[in-house]
């Protein structure tokens, strides 16, 4: 958010009681509920995103969070069926694979036309005759974010979260999507399709970062507070944090390195089970109006799905966000996460490095 990632949240937030919980706790029976379950990222639950759902279906929603989309596979695999979950772009055939999802039809989706054609032809979300797996919603960068006041005119590149000199003072994100990846580009092997001698390369390049890290986090509130107070000098983040520090006069600066930063995109899926399908295409299309994608805009500085979304928003804002118009530019000089084919055996190598293995 990813992401935010892409673990891709900013900012983090407690999540409601799932609606059995909360009936439960009343003694009531579980099926006396009908509310669209909703299960994402920290931070994408604000009731900003989806006002005309509310409006249509007030107390109609409930929402559980999870710290990233590798966590949120784990819990729906083992038997949580939210209606809708928000899953990235690069985990969709997974979940597929699984048999967890069920197509969405464009034709119910109102504003599917307004959402940038780079987003819209994604080719792992493409379910045939106008059905999708995922509708897209979000999407950002990860890169590094550094204080200009203790970090002097580092060379724009990934090699700052690996140097010595900064050793306990440097952060990086608990993603198998994130550190892993850049491990990847840094170690000269492409990140999405790699030999186990390759792997091999990457996790070398992970365990020599090891030492020098304070923390493998998806966290973004601890990891502001502590690049805040200078106890971190370099943190790879998503948008969202370098808007944040921004905002309170934090000296920092959100780095792109020579060799790209990462860019992630996010969006809706429906579960194959899903209880409430009215209600999610109707929370889906709130998602969509220009007004959600506009606050998803200026209140995270990520880039919302759609046209209308950035349209709705001065350009001056854009440029202060260091928001392209249109996501193709940004596409265009980033590593945009794809497909991971070695996912799983890059996840275990990554939980072995970070365990001292």
């Amino acid at each position: 958010m990813k992401h935010d990632h892409r673990g891709r949240f900013a900012r983090q937030t407690s999540g409601a009681l799932t609606a059995m919980a909360l009936l439960l706790s009343l003694g009531l029976p579980a099926e006396a509920a009908d509310k669209l379950t909703y299960f994402t990222w920290s931070g994408y639950e604000l009731p900003d995103f989806h006002k005309a759902f509310d409006a249509a279906h007030p107390d109609s929603i409930d929402i559980s969070v999870f710290g990233d989309d590798d966590d949120a596979f784990t819990k729906v695999k083992a038997g949580f069926r939210p209606d809708v979950a928000h899953p990235c772009y690069d985990k969709i055939a997974r979940w597929n694979k699984e048999g967890l999802l069920q197509p969405i039809e464009t034709a119910r989706i109102k504003n599917w036309d307004s959402i940038f054609p780079v987003f819209r032809n994604l080719l792992d979300i493409q379910a045939g005759d106008g059905k999708v797996w995922m509708v897209p919603w979000d999407w950002g960068n990860t890169s590094i974010l550094y204080r200009t006041d203790l970090v002097k005119d580092p060379e724009k590149s990934w090699n700052l979260l690996w140097d010595k000199q900064y050793a306990g003072r440097i952060a990086t994100i608990d993603a198998v999507h994130d550190t892993p990846v850049v491990a990847a580009l840094l170690a000269g092997v492409s990140p999405f399709d790699m030999t186990p001698e390759q792997l091999d390369k990457v996790a070398d390049k992970l365990r020599e970062q090891r030492p020098l890290v304070s923390a493998y986090t998806t966290d973004m509130t601890s990891v502001e507070q502590s690049l805040a107070s200078g106890q971190l000098v370099a943190a790879m983040t998503w948008n969202a944090s370098a808007v944040a520090l921004k905002k309170q006069g934090v000296p920092v600066e959100f780095m792109k390195p020579k060799e790209g930063m990462l860019t992630w995109a996010c969006g809706f899926v429906m579960l194959k089970d899903a209880k409430n399908i009215d209600l999610a295409y109707d929370f889906i299309n709130s998602r969509l109006e220009a007004e959600s994608g506009k606050a998803l805009i200026e209140n995270y500085g990520y880039g919302a799905s759609t046209t209308s979304a950035f349209a709705a928003v001065p350009q001056d804002e854009l440029e202060n966000l260091q928001l392209p118009s249109d996501p193709e530019t940004m596409l265009k000089s980033t590593v945009f996460t794809g497909p991971m084919k070695q996912n799983d055996d890059l996840a275990k190598m990554f939980e072995k490095v970070k365990a001292g293995g």
